[in-house]
């Protein structure tokens, strides 16, 4: 009787081995966040607040106040430029820097709070993180799209939460194949070029979409700057241009947000119609990958396909952000548990051929 190879044999010791990477992450929308907001949040494996000062400019730092451990969203307040705590008043400005102690004529220089450098932009509060407290190494760009509100539709948003390391949400963009396979695609798209410069990646590729009135020829375009932010541009149905942020929770959970605009048609019902029906049609695309995504094991050297997509080039990229050690014990990376997921119709299903069919 044949026996699996050895990689084969899953002992399971972490479900991922990589550490949390850094680079710039969405923590909130922008429209979440008014002045004088404290909110709480749960990224890098660390308890955050995400606050905005009477000026109008968003922050992000560590939730704890450094006196006695009080967690500044849970009764904390903005003064000015200030976050105060809620136990004892103690206040810190944008830096982190301890600037009043009501009951004492002295600051404690030596009181600081943990800072993230934080930019609002297209829509979107982002933060830069970095496990040894490196500054920013690239800029978030501006989105022209998102930016010009007599072309394109108001944003249109989509959130969800899986149980899976970064690098395994991530490795779906260059894996063509998939898409004929998990969501009916007509076809497998066409990799026209693939293509990593530093923290940037590019990639254009030619995709038949099903649709009612048959195929129609499109395209999927896009550029990832780091692990935490991707502009993804589709056409031939209607030009939709989607923000893809994945900010990971832990080294085994992310939080994925998808922005979407819609190019105006001249008719704004329509716009919304077609629009909405395209995001629609992508969010389902997501729950179709998430049961794979929450259950497949993370293998260090997969059997490849001589007609796969540029795995090697997209894990030697990746491979920059870790700061921290990566496990290199295993070769393969098994979930502790099993996760359920709903049973979603796209359109790629209704309209489109099944590829098991034969």
């Amino acid at each position: 009787m044949p026996t699996a190879p050895e990689h084969q044999h899953v002992r399971e010791v972490v479900r991922s081995p990589f550490p949390v990477p850094f680079g710039w992450f969405q923590v909130c929308w922008a429209t979440e966040l008014a002045v004088g907001d404290i909110r709480p949040v749960d990224y890098f494996d660390r308890k955050l607040v995400v606050w905005r000062d009477e000026d109008g400019a968003p922050h992000v730092n560590d939730a704890f106040c450094p006196h006695l451990g009080a967690h500044f969203a849970f009764g904390g307040s903005v003064h000015g430029t200030d976050l105060a705590c809620p136990f004892h008043g103690w206040r810190f400005d944008a830096a982190g820097r301890n600037t009043l102690i009501p009951y004492s004529e002295r600051t404690n220089r030596k009181a600081c709070v943990r800072t993230y450098p934080t930019v609002e932009r297209n829509g979107l509060v982002m933060a830069w993180y970095h496990p040894l407290g490196e500054p920013p190494a690239w800029e978030i760009p501006v989105v022209p799209e998102f930016n010009d509100p007599d072309g394109y539709t108001p944003m249109e948003t989509r959130e969800y939460e899986i149980q899976a390391p970064w690098q395994e949400l991530a490795e779906n963009g260059v894996d063509a194949a998939h898409f004929r396979y998990v969501h009916h695609t007509e076809q497998v798209p066409e990799l026209e070029s693939y293509e990593t410069e530093g923290p940037r990646t590019s990639m254009r590729s030619i995709q038949k979409f099903p649709t009612p009135r048959g195929v129609v020829d499109g395209r999927i375009d896009a550029d990832s700057f780091g692990p935490g932010f991707s502009v993804i541009r589709f056409s031939g149905i209607v030009d939709t241009i989607l923000m893809g942020c994945n900010t990971p929770v832990g080294r085994n959970r992310c939080h994925m947000r998808f922005s979407f605009t819609v190019a105006r048609l001249g008719d704004d019902a329509l716009s919304s119609t077609v629009g909405q029906a395209f995001v629609a049609e992508i969010d389902k695309q997501v729950q179709e990958d998430t049961p794979i995504w929450q259950n497949k094991a993370y293998l260090a050297r997969p059997a490849l396909a001589d007609t796969d997509g540029p795995f090697t080039r997209f894990r030697k990229w990746a491979s920059q952000f870790y700061a921290e050690d990566v496990d290199d014990s295993q070769l393969v990376y098994a979930p502790a548990e099993t996760h359920e997921s709903a049973v979603v119709e796209t359109a790629s299903r209704r309209f489109g051929s099944d590829p098991f069919a034969d």
